[in-house]
C-alpha cells in the first residue's frame, strides 16, 4: 500500500483490522477504490474530507496530506460548495442522490459532473459521512456541444440552401456520374412538365433531351467517368429541352460538378429562353416590318410621282376620245369606228381610275368622312388589281347587292380596307393547284344590338384558308403566314384597326363547307338614305350663250382639249400658255370665268390668283384649278385657304362642264 493510502484517516481495510479480520476481498477492494478513473470522496458532516481516491487527487493537484482534514470550501471555493448545500441536506437526512450539470469552480473552471452521493455511518454514528462517487465528462460534453452547434449549422445551411434551390427561378437538375437524376427543383417541374417523383432516378436524357442530342450527351459522360477532360464544365450553352408534351423549346444553361463523399454529381442551372426568343422574333419582325415601310414609302413617292406624270397624257385620251366619239355621231363613217372610240374611252377612264385610286392611296391627309358607296370602292379596287389577277389565273366573282345605302366614312381608308382583302386573297391563291376564284359579295343587314343597318361586305377566295390554330392571331401585328419578303403582318390589324375606327369590324368567317378557304367579312354603319348610282356627274346645265372662259395651261395638248370642251359646249373661249400671257389677255378682255393649271413655271397658280384678285377681285372667285399635283401639302392648303373649285387629272368632259357650270352660277 502506498503512501497515500497509510495517510487516509479512512478505509475498509482499517475497518477490517478493528474488528481482527483483514481479509483478501477488502484489501482488493481498497485498491480498486483507490485506483479507479471515477473520483471518490468521503465527506463528514462537517464538510471536512475524510478520504479521496487518486483521480480526485490528480485533479485537485493536492497530496493526501493536503487534502484530507480540509474544509470542501476552501478546495473548491464557497460558490461551488454553496450548490451542494441542497443536496447535502437531503443524503445526510439518509437519502442517496445521483446528480449531473454544470459546475462553477473558482480554482478549475466551469465542470460538468456526473455524481452519486451516498450517505455513510462512520464511527458509529448514524448518517454523519457522505460517500461520493463523480465522473468529469466535460471534454465529451463539450465535444457533443460542439457536434450539436456543427450539426445545427448544417442544419441551418441545408435549409437555407434548400430554400433557395425550391424558390429559385432558374430550374436545377442534379444528376449522378451516370445520368440519372437525383434532384429537380420545383421550378424544373414547371419549367419541363413533370413531377419530381416521376423524374427521380431516371436518365436525364430520356426525359429531358430531344433525341439528336442524346449519343452526343452519353458520350460527354464515358469521357468523363474515362478520366477524360470536361468540356462544358461552367460554360454558358444555348441548347433545346424536350417538355412532358414532347414539344422542344430553347434554353440557356450552366454546367458543373459536385464531389460528395468520393461521389460525383452534376448539377444544370437552366432557363427558358421562349420569350426571350419569341421578343426577339418580334423584334426582328419589326425591324423587317420598318425596312418593307421604308421601301414602300419610297417606292409610293416613286410611282405617285409616275402617276401624276400620266394625269396630262391620260387626261388628253379620255378628252380627245369623248370628243371622237360626238364626232362619230355626225360622220357616216361613226358607226363603225364608233364602238373602236368607245373602248379606247373606256380604257383611259379605267386607267384614270387606277390612278385616281392610287394616288389616293398615297395622299396623306387627315381622315375626311362624307357618304360614300361602298361599291365603287369595291370596282375601283378590283380595276387597280386586274391585271394580277388575270396573270395568275384568279377569276373575280363580283355579286354586289343593288341600291345599297351611302356609309359615312372614309374613302381612302375604307378603299384600304378593301385593297388589303383582295391583296390577301390574291397572295393566298397564288401557286394553288385547281380552281382559283374571289367571290366579293355585299348586302344590308339589321341587328337587334344595332341602331341602325350595317352594310356588309365578303371577300372569300378558295385558298387553303387560316389553320384553326391561327386564327385568333391573324389580327395580331406583325404576325403572318406568309412567306419572308411577302407579307409584314401589318394589313390585317390595320384594317380591323379602320373598321373599327368608324364603327364597324373586321372578323374571320367559318368558311361552312362552301368551298372558300378564308372569308373575310367587313361590316360598316350606314350613314343615310341610297342614293342612286351613276356612271358619270349628271351633265352640267346650259351655259349662258354669252359666257366666256379664259384656259390657263402650259400644256398645250391640255389648253386644246379643255378649249374643245368648252367651246362644244357653246362656250367663247380664249387660252394663254403661260400665267403672264393670262394677264394680258384679262387686261384687254371681259371673262366670266377661269380654268388653270395650278403647277406653272414662272407663275403657279397660286400666285396668278393673287394678281388677279388684285387686279379683278369679282373673278378671282370664279376661278377652277385644274392639277394632278393631289400629294403636294402645299397645293392641299393653297386650294382649301382659297376655297377655290378644283379639278384633278384625269378628267372627263363632263367633270369639267359640271365645274363650270357651277362657277357661273
Amino acid at each position: 500500500m502506498n503512501d497515500d493510502v497509510r495517510h487516509l484517516h479512512w478505509s475498509p481495510a482499517a475497518a477490517w483490522a478493528d474488528a481482527g479480520r483483514v481479509p483478501m476481498e477488502a484489501s482488493l477492494a481498497q485498491s480498486l477504490l483507490y485506483n479507479i478513473t471515477a473520483r471518490v470522496a468521503v465527506v463528514g458532516r462537517d464538510q471536512r474530507y475524510r478520504y479521496a481516491n487518486r483521480e480526485l487527487l490528480r485533479f485537485l493537484g493536492l497530496g493526501a496530506d493536503d487534502l484530507i482534514g480540509r474544509r470542501v470550501d476552501e478546495v473548491l471555493g464557497a460558490a461551488a460548495t454553496a450548490s451542494y448545500a441542497p443536496i447535502a441536506e437531503r443524503v445526510f437526512a439518509g437519502e442517496a442522490l445521483s446528480w449531473e450539470g454544470w459546475v462553477d469552480y473558482s480554482r478549475y473552471g466551469r465542470r460538468y459532473l456526473q455524481e452519486t452521493l451516498i450517505p455513510y455511518d462512520h464511527d458509529g454514528a448514524r448518517f454523519n459521512a457522505v460517500v461520493v462517487f463523480g465522473r468529469d465528462h466535460t471534454e465529451l460534453k463539450l465535444r457533443e456541444q460542439e457536434v450539436a452547434a456543427r450539426q445545427q449549422a448544417l442544419t441551418a445551411s441545408e435549409t437555407l440552401k434548400s430554400a433557395i434551390v425550391d424558390n429559385a427561378l432558374a430550374a436545377l437538375v442534379s444528376t449522378d456520374a451516370s445520368g440519372c437524376i437525383v434532384e429537380f427543383n420545383p421550378a424544373a417541374e414547371a419549367m419541363f412538365g413533370r413531377a419530381r417523383a416521376d423524374v427521380l432516378g431516371h436518365a436525364v436524357s430520356e426525359l429531358l433531351m430531344p433525341e439528336r442530342f442524346r449519343a452526343a450527351h452519353q458520350a460527354g459522360l464515358d469521357r468523363l467517368q474515362a478520366g477524360g477532360e470536361p468540356r462544358v464544365l461552367g460554360k454558358r450553352m444555348s441548347l433545346h429541352a424536350l417538355r412532358a408534351d414532347g414539344s422542344e423549346f430553347p434554353i440557356e444553361m450552366v454546367l458543373w460538378r459536385t464531389d460528395v463523399g468520393g461521389a460525383v454529381f452534376y448539377t444544370a442551372s437552366m432557363a427558358d429562353l421562349t420569350e426571350r426568343h419569341n421578343a426577339a422574333q418580334q423584334i426582328e419582325r419589326q425591324r423587317e416590318a420598318l425596312r418593307q415601310s421604308e421601301k414602300l414609302t419610297a417606292m409610293g413617292s416613286l410611282l405617285a410621282g409616275v402617276a401624276h406624270e400620266l394625269n396630262n397624257p391620260l387626261a388628253i385620251v379620255m378628252g380627245r376620245a369623248s370628243l371622237l366619239e360626238e364626232k362619230c355621231e355626225q360622220s357616216p363613217l361613226g358607226e363603225e369606228i364608233r364602238a373602236d372610240v368607245q373602248r379606247i374611252r373606256e380604257a383611259a377612264e379605267r386607267c384614270g381610275r387606277i390612278v385616281r385610286t392610287f394616288l389616293n392611296m398615297a395622299r396623306s391627309r387627315p381622315s375626311q368622312r362624307a357618304s360614300i358607296a361602298i361599291e365603287q370602292l369595291v370596282l375601283a379596287a378590283v380595276d387597280m388589281l386586274h391585271y394580277g389577277f388575270r396573270s395568275h389565273g384568279i377569276e373575280v366573282e363580283l355579286r354586289l347587292a343593288e341600291g345599297l345605302p351611302t356609309v359615312y366614312a372614309d374613302a381612302d381608308q375604307i378603299g384600304q380596307v378593301v385593297l388589303n382583302l383582295l391583296v390577301n386573297a390574291q397572295q393566298a391563291l397564288d401557286g394553288k393547284p385547281g380552281e382559283r376564284r374571289v367571290a366579293i359579295t355585299s348586302g344590308v343587314e339589321t341587328l337587334r344590338n344595332y341602331r341602325e343597318p350595317r352594310v356588309w361586305l365578303c371577300v372569300a377566295d378558295t385558298g387553303p384558308g387560316v389553320p384553326a390554330e391561327m386564327r385568333t392571331s391573324i389580327f395580331e401585328p406583325f404576325f403572318t403566314t406568309k412567306a419572308d419578303g411577302i407579307g409584314t403582318g401589318l394589313g390585317l390589324p390595320m384594317s380591323r384597326s379602320l373598321a373599327r375606327e368608324h364603327g364597324g369590324d373586321l372578323t374571320l368567317e367559318p368558311s361552312r363547307d362552301s368551298g372558300f378557304g378564308a372569308i373575310f367579312r367587313l361590316s360598316l354603319p350606314v350613314s343615310g338614305e341610297s342614293e342612286a348610282v351613276v356612271d358619270a356627274p349628271p351633265a352640267a346645265a346650259e351655259p349662258r350663250p354669252v359666257a366666256r372662259i379664259l384656259v390657263v395651261d402650259d400644256e398645250p395638248e391640255i389648253s386644246a382639249l379643255m378649249r374643245d370642251m368648252l367651246e362644244r359646249a357653246g362656250y367663247e373661249v380664249a387660252s394663254g400658255e403661260s400665267a403672264a400671257v393670262a394677264l394680258e389677255l384679262l387686261d384687254t378682255a371681259r371673262f366670266d370665268a377661269i380654268v388653270s393649271d395650278l403647277r406653272m413655271p414662272d407663275m403657279d397658280g397660286a400666285a396668278f390668283r393673287r394678281e388677279v384678285l388684285a387686279r379683278h377681285p369679282e373673278l378671282a372667285r370664279r376661278m377652277l384649278f385644274v392639277t394632278g399635283d393631289t400629294l403636294s401639302p402645299n397645293a392641299r392648303e393653297f386650294l382649301k385657304s382659297a376655297r377655290s373649285e378644283s379639278l384633278e387629272k384625269p378628267f372627263s368632259k363632263e367633270d369639267l362642264l359640271a365645274r363650270v357650270a357651277r362657277l357661273l352660277e
